[in-house]
């Protein structure tokens, strides 16, 4: 199978996705290459992309945790109190010209629950279905669609609905 499609078609969004775990664009960059490869070794054989991409997204997840846990275990090691370099970043980096529309769709995005804006996430940037959302989640379909309402009714609460309409 290749793989570069898959790459081209979600790659983006893949790093989006992991930025909601990561520290930094180039660890989110990381985390998409190794899930990239975890679902390589585990789907070389599938032919079927409607269950690629799900595991794509799960595997990119794992990758996303795995290197988080790597670096706080090493920023505990290091206990670098002065260290800014571990400061809080976005949770994802948009191309919006407007940059306070962008400040404030991150701080409302921080607010949603952490399921809620996964499943925002997957389904608008990553363009996903929710047959493959809930793959990837491990959840039912229904649920996927469900946190999906929920965390736009909370973005237009939290924003307005002037943000989702142009």
């Amino acid at each position: 199978m290749d793989w570069t499609p898959l790459l081209e078609k979600h790659g983006s969004s893949l790093v989006l996705y992991a930025r909601q775990w990561t520290g930094s664009h180039a660890d989110a960059e990381e985390a998409v290459q190794d899930g990239f490869i975890r679902a390589w070794r585990r789907k070389q054989d599938e032919r079927d992309v409607d269950r690629i991409v799900p595991y794509l997204f799960r595997a990119v997840k794992s990758a996303a945790l795995d290197g988080w846990r790597k670096r706080t275990r090493r920023k505990k090691r290091e206990i670098k109190a002065s260290d800014d370099s571990y400061g809080r970043q976005p949770v994802f980096e948009t191309r919006l010209e407007d940059q306070e529309r962008n400040a404030e769709i991150q701080a409302c995005l921080e607010r949603i629950p952490a399921a809620q804006r996964e499943v925002i996430v997957m389904k608008i940037w990553g363009d996903l279905t929710f047959k493959q959302i809930a793959k990837s989640l491990n959840v039912p379909q229904n649920t996927a669609s469900s946190r999906y309402r929920r965390a736009l009714d909370n973005l237009k609460k939290l924003v307005g609905k002037d943000l989702f309409h142009g």
